[in-house]
């Protein structure tokens, strides 16, 4: 016998009435979206009427011979210094994680001076060395020297650019490619030891592999910050894209355009670094999702495909 009441439509009763959805409404999102289009309207007006903003003369110069050879300095120093820093950060990450407390003491040392202090006074440290080494020795250590460098000799502005901007990322890629080898589970490590493999062969061709998905994310940041931090190499003085942008400005007595124009040019870059960034990141995120994401362009297809374009 059923103990609850079975409820049975009645004969011949009317059908009921069909639900009426009310959508919620969102009042403040149509305030907002007011507020942005009136903010836009007003910059893009200002942008376009005010003439102190001097588009004609920002595009002369944009494509001026010293500037493009500014872009191009800018992209050189941002590969170079990311590739010292990347190269001696994994060194100083599997340093961190030596067993040896001398590996990983100098290593920890090495990121707190290096993080601890900033670019800037880094970048201008080394373009000011030779005021504190006038000569640099090499020979026996607290003995005879057997060769002497003048000091400005072996280390001219580009060497203290790539050195201020290396050695600073280094410390700051040693943290991310730690975090990276430590994400990837302890049990992969000691599978590949029971296999007979080396330490460095787990490391190369077992954790590497599998922390590239943590490590990858973080290093695009990390060279997109990079190709904007080039700008301070300036004072070391080296030339490159701030440099000649600037200098054009000071000799025209327009800074503020030329301004706009690195900006541009800085904007054009990073946004370049930002699409190669997605499709490593893609790339590496094969095997952790079951399906990728569909990219910019894929979704552009199934919208128009939908439309029937």
């Amino acid at each position: 016998m059923s103990t609850s009441a079975e409820v049975r439509p009645q004969v011949g009763a009317p059908p009921p009435e069909p639900i009426k959805a009310i959508p919620v409404r969102h009042p403040g999102r149509w305030v907002a979206m007011g507020v942005i289009a009136v903010l836009v309207a007003m910059l893009v007006n200002s942008v376009v009427t005010n003439p102190n903003w001097a588009w004609d003369f920002q595009l002369e110069n944009a494509f001026a011979p010293p500037v493009v050879r500014g872009v191009l300095t800018t992209l050189w120093l941002t590969v170079a210094s990311m590739l010292i820093g990347v190269t001696l950060g994994v060194i100083l990450a599997i340093m961190r994680l030596s067993p040896n407390p001398v590996l990983s003491g100098s290593a920890w040392c090495y990121v707190w001076v290096f993080r601890g202090t900033p670019v800037l006074v880094q970048l201008v440290i080394w373009g000011n060395l030779n005021s504190l080494y006038r000569e640099i020795s090499l020979g026996v250590p607290f003995g005879t020297a057997l060769t002497t460098f003048q000091t400005r000799d072996l280390i001219p502005p580009i060497a203290a650019a790539l050195l201020g901007l290396g050695l600073n990322e280094a410390a700051y890629m040693s943290e991310i490619i730690r975090a990276g080898i430590l994400s990837v589970d302890e049990g992969q490590s000691e599978a590949a030891s029971a296999l007979g493999m080396s330490r460095m062969q787990t490391l190369r061709r077992i954790v590497l592999p599998q922390a590239m998905r943590v490590v990858v994310p973080p290093t695009g940041n990390e060279t997109i910050s990079m190709l904007k931090t080039t700008s301070l190499v300036a004072y070391v003085p080296y030339v490159e894209l701030f440099f000649q942008t600037s200098a054009i400005g000071s000799r025209t007595f327009r800074p503020f355009p030329m301004l706009v124009t690195a900006s541009l040019w800085y904007l054009a870059m990073t946004s370049v670094l930002m699409v190669g960034q997605y499709y490593i990141e893609r790339y590496y995120a094969r095997g952790s999702v079951r399906e990728l994401p569909a990219t910019p362009l894929q979704k552009v297809r199934m919208r128009l495909s939908r439309r029937g374009i």
